[in-house]
């Protein structure tokens, strides 16, 4: 973070000093654990626990000042009263990144959809910082909260930032466009994921296409082609179009698709007719769509085109628990994508579990719960459960209550000769699962992170004597 004085900060978030004037240069955070000397913390009431109550611990790191919304007189910490810590935090940001823009050559990236955010931002993570200090948010740092923090990280020599922009609802999207004012602005989907909160696709895509709205004629809309709910967002922005997808009338697209458990493979063509190969470490024909995105904006920002597909050939994981592939010492291959679920990133990864099967080897898919589909669920799940079938794969083992429409789906599909069986908890689908297996079987782990089954997918690693 650039340094700022409190007495500044105060006057960028309309709030109040009370205490001495001191140099803010650690940083701004707003978990008191991760705060260092120098640093601003930023006291938030929670839903868990109120940040207000660990200004001692915030102050015994070395906090340079909080930002609080109630003065907390027993500590001597000096203190930035505002009406709303969340809100300060974001004005905050909004000043840090205009100041750095100003100052030098910053190019900020924003992506938001439905699925792929977090492996698109890693992928372009991975790229960028070939070529200059990047910022990217850890994890899914991509609300109201997540984002400003990640923001707050650039300085001025940061060359690149790439910003996760996640949907809380109407105008979420919005508010954190205002904040970064992306130079290049990426759309990568418009699904189902979050529907029960939202109330249907279609409020997902309005959510969507704040971000495109945000964008100025001098700007550019990285688009999936694919997508009839992402085509429509072309006629809400002046912003410059550039399309990717599977289509060869797209601007960036793909085809030849290889796909087997060593990675992904495919033909990556280019605008001007340039054909060529690139193959992943990454698993599932759906890191090749956010791949390609990754690449048409490399191609926006002027780099290399060898150099960025060696970067993305270079990523061992898109991120931890998501299509996270371990080949045991045994011969058994785990995929853990259990960090989020919806209908069709659950679609994509059994896509790819049951082309990975075609070899001979056996299938598992360790299902459970896709959250957030409100109205949506019961069929969603339902559906799912049909897909195992059709799709051929061999087992299916499904886990929780709020997952059971997937092993009735299933069982209701018709002849098949696999097997599926429903667990009530983790705990006695992991021990079932341990005395199934044998050498050679592809075991897929897929749910919600509220199913909490990426902890049964690194259990799984374990090879059991």
């Amino acid at each position: 973070m650039i340094r700022l004085s409190l007495n500044e900060i105060a006057s960028i978030v309309d709030g109040t000093l009370f205490g001495e004037d001191a140099e803010v240069f650690g940083g701004v955070e707003t978990d008191s654990r991760l705060v260092s000397a120098g640093s601003l913390f930023v006291a938030k009431p929670g839903e868990v626990t109120d940040g207000h109550n660990f200004i001692g611990s915030a102050a015994a790191l070395g906090a340079a000042g909080v930002i609080v919304e109630r003065r907390i007189t027993s500590e001597s910490i000096p203190q930035i009263l505002v009406q709303d810590s969340v809100k300060a935090l974001g004005l905050l940001a909004k000043e840090v990144l205009a100041r750095v823009r100003a100052a030098g050559n910053l190019q900020v990236v924003g992506i938001t959809g439905s699925n792929g955010k977090t492996s698109t931002k890693n992928m372009l993570r991975a790229i960028l910082s070939e070529f200059g200090e990047t910022i990217a948010p850890i994890e899914s740092y991509n609300n109201e909260v997540g984002a400003p923090i990640s923001v707050l990280k650039v300085s001025e020599t940061t060359r690149y930032m790439v910003a996760e922009l996640g949907a809380g609802g109407l105008g979420s999207i919005a508010y954190l466009a205002d904040i970064i004012k992306p130079d290049i602005g990426v759309v990568l989907k418009v699904g189902l994921a979050h529907a029960g909160a939202f109330g249907g696709i279609e409020v997902t895509a309005k959510i969507k296409s704040e971000l495109v709205q945000a964008l100025k004629p001098e700007n550019t809309f990285v688009y999936n082609a694919d997508d009839g709910e992402v085509r429509a967002m072309l006629n809400l922005t002046e912003a410059q179009p550039v399309s990717f997808g599977t289509n060869p009338d797209s601007d960036f697209y793909f085809s030849n698709v290889d796909l087997s458990i060593a990675g992904t493979s495919a033909d990556i063509h280019y605008p001007d007719g340039e054909v060529s190969r690139i193959t992943l470490k990454i698993l599932g024909e759906h890191q090749l769509m956010n791949s390609t995105a990754a690449i048409a904006v490399s191609e926006q920002l002027g780099l290399p085109r060898s150099e960025v597909r060696l970067a993305l050939e270079k990523m061992e994981l898109a991120e931890r628990w998501r299509m996270q592939l371990t080949n045991r010492a045994d011969g058994i291959s785990i995929i853990n994508d259990a960090y989020n679920a919806s209908p069709d990133s659950m679609k994509a990864a059994l896509q790819t579990l049951a082309h990975l099967g075609k070899s001979g080897r056996r299938t598992i898919a360790v299902l459970g719960e896709m959250a957030e589909l409100g109205e949506f669920s019961r069929d969603a799940h339902d559906e799912i459960g049909r897909l195992v079938v059709r799709y051929n794969i061999d087992r299916l083992i499904v886990v929780g209550e709020g997952a059971k429409l997937i092993h009735m789906g299933a069982m209701f599909e018709g002849s098949w000769d696999g097997e599926s069986i429903f667990f009530d908890s983790s705990s006695e689908a992991l021990t079932h699962i341990r005395e199934m297996l044998v050498p050679g079987d592809i075991v897929l782990v897929k749910s919600s992170k509220s199913a909490n089954l990426r902890h049964l997918g690194d259990d799984l690693l374990e090879v059991q004597s």
